[in-house]
């Protein structure tokens, strides 16, 4: 690779970097409506049309954003779990749970990018809607296939769950594990709908009148769902 093209792919890596740097901060501060390829491009001292080069439009900055924060989320889950100890399953899940909760708490708009009230804007100009399931969703199915290969998690027999629910897991289990049955995947939805109303009513603040701190709220919600997979709250717990 000669100096001049060795130059040029430094350069452009650099305007890939900042032209996300700015779309991501239009973003969080303007939100969606407020990303336009012409808000960018003066940002970034450049033309529309350059970044039609190295982006397929909005469409692809919204994609980049979109996966950029989606990381920075499933990093904070997986560095939660690595904090704790390899053998205690409780206090991962637990971990795991808090992480997401503080993460959104203390990024309120990029979760509802990620799946709040922007959510479906995003994932009608890019290729997102699977991106949170699948990423969190692996995550927490890792620890779920740990519980039942490791524990003998007890979970529903197939037939006690609904035909039509049952179709709709089997098409999700197909995402995460094939292997696992279909009841426990049940009880991580389960799980899932309670944590994600929590953390929904903590973005957005939703009945602060009475509930201003809403960690009390996550401690009882904690102490239920680890009860409704055979655990208790390790005394190991390690939360930053």
């Amino acid at each position: 690779m000669s100096e001049t093209t060795s130059r040029r792919e430094v350069l452009r890596e650099q305007l890939v970097r900042d032209a996300k740097a700015a779309a991501r901060e239009l973003i969080l501060t303007e939100g969606l409506a407020g990303l336009t390829l012409a808000a960018v491009a003066r940002r970034l001292g450049v033309t529309s049309p350059a970044l039609y080069r190295y982006f397929d439009g909005r469409n692809g900055l919204v994609q980049a954003v979109y996966d950029e924060l989606a990381g920075e989320l499933t990093d904070a889950l997986r560095e939660a779990v690595e904090r704790q100890d390899p053998d205690d399953i409780s206090a991962q899940l637990h971990a795991a749970t808090r992480a997401v909760m503080t993460w959104s708490v203390a990024n309120r708009v990029a979760f509802d990018m990620l799946m709040g009230s922007s959510f479906r804007t995003a994932a009608s100009e890019a290729d997102v809607a699977d991106v949170i399931p699948v990423r969190l969703g692996a995550l927490f199915a890792k620890l779920f296939t740990r519980l039942y290969n490791e524990i003998g998690l007890k979970h529903p027999a197939d037939e006690e769950i609904p035909p039509a629910l049952r179709r709709q897991l089997e098409v999700y289990r197909l995402t995460l594990n094939p292997d696992l049955p279909l009841g426990v995947i049940y009880l991580m939805i389960t799980c899932w709908r309670q944590i994600y109303g929590l953390v929904s009513m903590a973005v957005h603040q939703h009945m602060s009148f009475a509930f201003c701190n809403h960690d009390l709220l996550f401690d009882d919600m904690i102490d239920q769902l680890l009860a409704l997979i055979g655990l208790r709250r390790s005394p190991r717990l390690r939360i930053d």
